[in-house]
């Protein structure tokens, strides 16, 4: 690998997190890759705490590190901003409240000159604020696997799949004007997933689990229990790019189509068992339409071999009276 080893840059995104910024970029800067290779570019995101000082102080500390102000814009607008600065071969992301093993990118990155593969994947584990192992979301293969983008499509479409760019190595030459991360939305590594997939020529999945998500409460994605009228817009973007997902599917792979259907089917049902029951009202438009959709697509939903028996009958019941049946659950568990 030595003679063939290619360049890396790694894009941290930062708003507000000043705590644990330092962890995160020890991490990187930690890699047993060579420092000449590997270009870390952590962007304050219009932080208003001390994370913009805290990043000028890790740029001082470590000669591969630069750090970009700017207005704050979101995750999305951080990592474009990143990738504009990149001069790597290949891309990495890591999310500012994670950090990685040592050994991460040299792993990924033998893995891709091994296969000749546009894209690799490291597995990850997850850690709650109390320190303790969580439950994997993705289980990790028992050895290296090579698939291909539509393979890897279905097992996203499936949930089986990882969809996240933190956990990979991608050719930065893919990252095109018209390939990055949408931005003003959250559920944006899915969205970009599925459409660079339909560029990429194969991917190297690796056992190793070299990625460690930092299961923070009360970050975009993640809902403080004590708050039980919160929705985090997360649901409506994953019910989006459910319909986004199908269309791509239905022009490129047909193939997929059923489920494609499975996958829009089963975020709708994450959404309705997920919104507050004071936001199912008829004046919410988005909600109204997911209800419909439902409710026109249940033979669809009654033949579709993807679905399971326990998915079919909520999403049945929950087609009747929503509202209605979530009030009903939530009285019976006492919520």
């Amino acid at each position: 690998m030595a003679d063939q080893i290619r360049s890396i840059s790694v894009v941290i995104p930062a708003y507000n997190i000043e705590d644990l910024l330092e962890k995160c970029v020890d991490s990187v800067a930690a890699q047993d890759y060579p420092k000449a290779l590997l270009q870390i570019i952590v962007v304050d995101d219009g932080s208003t705490d001390g994370t913009g000082a805290k990043a000028d102080a890790l740029a001082e500390k470590y000669e591969n590190v630069q750090v970009i102000h700017k207005e704050n814009g979101g995750s999305s607008s951080a990592r474009n901003a990143g990738i504009a600065v990149a001069t790597g071969d290949y891309l990495g992301f890591v999310d500012s409240d994670d950090f990685i093993s040592p050994d991460m990118y040299s792993k990924l990155m033998d893995a891709a000159l091994r296969n000749d593969a546009d894209m690799v994947q490291i597995s990850r584990d997850e850690i709650s604020e109390d320190g303790s192992r969580l439950p994997d979301v993705v289980i990790p293969p028992e050895k290296e696997l090579l698939v291909t983008p539509s393979e890897h499509l279905r097992t996203l479409l499936m949930h089986t799949g990882d969809a996240s760019f933190c956990t990979k190595l991608t050719k930065r030459s893919l990252f095109t004007d018209d390939m990055k991360f949408p931005e003003g939305e959250l559920n944006e590594d899915f969205y970009l997933m599925i459409h660079i997939l339909e560029k990429v020529n194969k991917l190297v999945i690796l056992p190793d689990q070299g990625y460690h998500v930092f299961y923070r409460t009360g970050s975009n994605s993640r809902k403080k229990k004590e708050d039980k009228d919160y929705f985090p817009s997360v649901f409506t973007d994953i019910v989006r790019n459910s319909d986004v997902a199908l269309e791509l599917v239905n022009k490129n792979h047909p193939e997929l189509t059923e489920v494609a259907e499975r996958f829009g089917f089963v975020q709708r049902l994450d959404y309705l068992l997920h919104i507050p029951t004071s936001k199912m009202k008829s004046d919410n438009l988005f909600y109204m339409e997911v209800v419909r959709n439902i409710r026109k697509n249940r033979s669809k939903i009654r033949k579709n071999q993807y679905l399971t028996g326990k998915q079919k009958s909520y999403l049945m019941i929950l087609s009747v009276a929503p509202a209605l049946v979530r009030k009903c659950h939530a009285k019976v568990k006492g919520l």
